[in-house]
């Protein structure tokens, strides 16, 4: 379907709005347009024609009247119907802007590892700001000056079948104008909109890295290159600006010439060979519709650039809304015992670059997991696919014996918990975090959330306690603090399955305690993963697996790891201080 239609289809959900509006607007134009053919009237029948000079107020009274009173009615009907149509584009946009929205949710986490964040807020914002001004400006202007051309050419057949006849080819002349155009300005406008969402990219980038920015010293850099990315922007903006300014007003001014010329040249030449004799009335009808041709005219083609932006914005959105993505759904299971297994399981990210390789374990019930290895070794990447974030690409996982690409996501999830190294925390409270606005957490379960993980002392000090106010990313409270927060926000939804993913990396040997002391009372039924760098935190883990570039390559107790003298025991002794090279007899 075309980027044209799919506009049309999004208007049609809001049809009765949009054609109240487009009949009122027609009764608004019917009724000015009446005016020219009224003024004719009084000047032909009653000044003009008046015999003996005595002119007759009484009909040209009642004549200015209904002339006023025409006036009124225009009045009113145009309000009605500027409000109507307004009204309509304004709920087709918050229909797009929804299901933009809903798209984003329906999306893989695959999607977003190469898109930066700006690119896809320009998509929901900047574009569909862009196609509101279709709908709001471009389309009402269209349906005023197109009701308004049509009544005057209708009104100009009425009076002269053959002047209404050689008017008509204004018609031609816009349309070839408007190919020509968009077949210019087309590509132009992609580029254009593409170094919109390239500079939102950069600023939203900037914005959050502006700690490590500032700290290398790197502003005039980062200075230049928007610069230079903006100075792009600027001369794409002059290529078209250059267009409109040579056509817009100009081209009208010229078929406005033309015209006149025409009927100049039509009456004059008829009235000098006798054919005919124009009135007086006649004559001023025409000029005044003429005159009101070219306000309709003008507004079209004053709106080809907006047209152009809007329909290029348009594709970019309907190419989001096209991405493959999945229904979110609100399918509930039972709460899961929590033995997971991993059977043979393959990952990769890109193509067959394998990120994990043959990996098979199983955790039971009540057990605790830790993942230890160097960075890249596929850590994380187990704990993704465990809660779907990715698929695996060989192998099953099964939770009690389901696979969980037999679930949709959010099902697979339901009885999941997380707590990230960097825990995101957004806008609001501290309650609000904790329970994410799920009506099924009460602020009574909150509180014990956050008592049950230390938080009552981490976060004693915060003046309005779980009321505290929280800004974006919790950047006013310390990691701690976050950490807290986003544990107690996992623990609050009672998983079956927790996973902690180098969640006490950085936090102080204060708050590490507190959690640790908490796992150890929260954990108790529920099957726990840990992901961690510091060793001396998974000690009690029931079973500590160890990977290297994507392979399990030890398994087992923290003392039977040890007793092994492996990889485990080079990292343990390492972390301790305790290696042969590190030894200070």
């Amino acid at each position: 379907m075309s980027t044209g239609k799919r506009l049309v289809h999004y208007a049609l959900v809001y049809k009765r709005i949009l054609i109240t509006g487009l009949v009122l607007l027609g009764f608004a134009v019917a009724a000015d347009l009446m005016g020219p053919l009224i003024a004719k009237k009084i000047i032909d029948d009653h000044i003009a024609g008046a015999s003996g000079g005595a002119i007759d107020f009484v009909p040209i009274a009642k004549l200015l009247a209904v002339f006023f009173g025409l006036a009124i009615v225009t009045a009113i009907m145009r309000y009605f119907q500027y409000l109507l149509l307004q009204q309509a584009a304004n709920r087709i946009i918050q229909k797009m802007r929804n299901d933009l929205y809903e798209q984003i949710q329906r999306l893989p986490i695959r999607y977003f590892d190469n898109l930066p964040a700006g690119k896809v807020v320009a998509r929901i914002t900047n574009d569909t700001e862009a196609i509101r001004n279709l709908y709001v400006t471009v389309v009402s202007q269209f349906a005023v000056s197109g009701m308004y051309m049509i009544g005057i050419f209708i009104a100009m057949f009425y009076l002269s079948p053959k002047m209404g006849a050689i008017t008509l080819f204004v018609l031609p002349i816009l349309y070839i104008w408007m190919k020509m155009y968009r077949k210019f300005a087309s590509k132009v406008n992609h580029i254009i909109r593409g170094k919109v969402s390239d500079m939102n990219a950069m600023i939203n980038e900037s914005i959050n890295g502006m700690t490590i920015i500032q700290a290398f010293r790197r502003e005039k850099q980062m200075d230049d290159e928007f610069g230079e990315l903006n100075d792009e922007h600027f001369r794409y903006q002059n290529k078209l600006l250059k267009v409109e300014a040579a056509t817009s007003h100009n081209l009208v001014d010229i078929i406005r010439s033309l015209t006149f010329v025409f009927f100049i040249w039509y009456f004059g030449g008829a009235s000098l060979s006798g054919g005919s004799i124009l009135s007086v009335g006649m004559l001023y009808a025409f000029v005044d519709y003429i005159t009101r041709l070219f306000n309709p005219i003008t507004g079209v083609v004053n709106q080809f650039a907006h047209l152009e932006h809007s329909l290029v914005a348009a594709e970019r959105v309907f190419k989001l809304l096209d991405r493959d993505g999945e229904q979110v759904s609100d399918e509930k299971v039972e709460r899961y015992h929590g033995n997971v297994r991993f059977e043979k399981v393959w990952f990769a990210y890109n193509d067959e670059e394998y990120v994990l390789k043959d990996i098979s374990f199983e955790a039971k019930q009540g057990e605790t997991v830790a993942l230890v290895g160097h960075t890249g070794s596929g850590k994380s990447s187990i704990m993704n696919l465990l809660f779907r974030f990715y698929d695996t690409s060989k192998g099953n996982i099964t939770i009690d014996g389901l696979n969980i690409n037999d679930m949709s996501r959010q099902t697979a999830r339901d009885h999941m918990g997380i707590v990230l190294q960097d825990p995101y925390l957004f806008s609001g409270t501290v309650a609000s975090n904790v329970s994410l606005g799920d009506s099924r957490i009460t602020r009574e379960k909150v509180q014990h959330s956050l008592d049950a993980v230390g938080g009552d002392r981490v976060l004693k000090h915060l003046p309005n306690g779980i009321d505290e106010e929280v800004v974006e990313k919790g950047s006013t409270l310390s990691s701690g603090q976050r950490q807290l927060i986003s544990f107690a926000r996992a623990l609050a939804f009672d998983p079956a399955i927790l996973i902690l993913d180098e969640a006490t990396s950085n936090i102080d040997t204060e708050t590490e305690e507190i959690i640790q002391h908490a796992m150890n009372v929260l954990k108790k039924g529920r099957t726990t993963f840990i992901i961690a760098h510091r060793l001396s935190t998974i000690k009690n883990a029931d079973r500590i697996l160890v990977l290297d570039r994507g392979e399990i390559v030890e398994s087992g107790s923290h003392d039977e790891l040890l007793v092994l003298d492996g990889q485990y025991a080079q990292m343990y002794k390492l972390q301790a201080g305790t290696s042969s090279q590190s030894v200070i007899d």
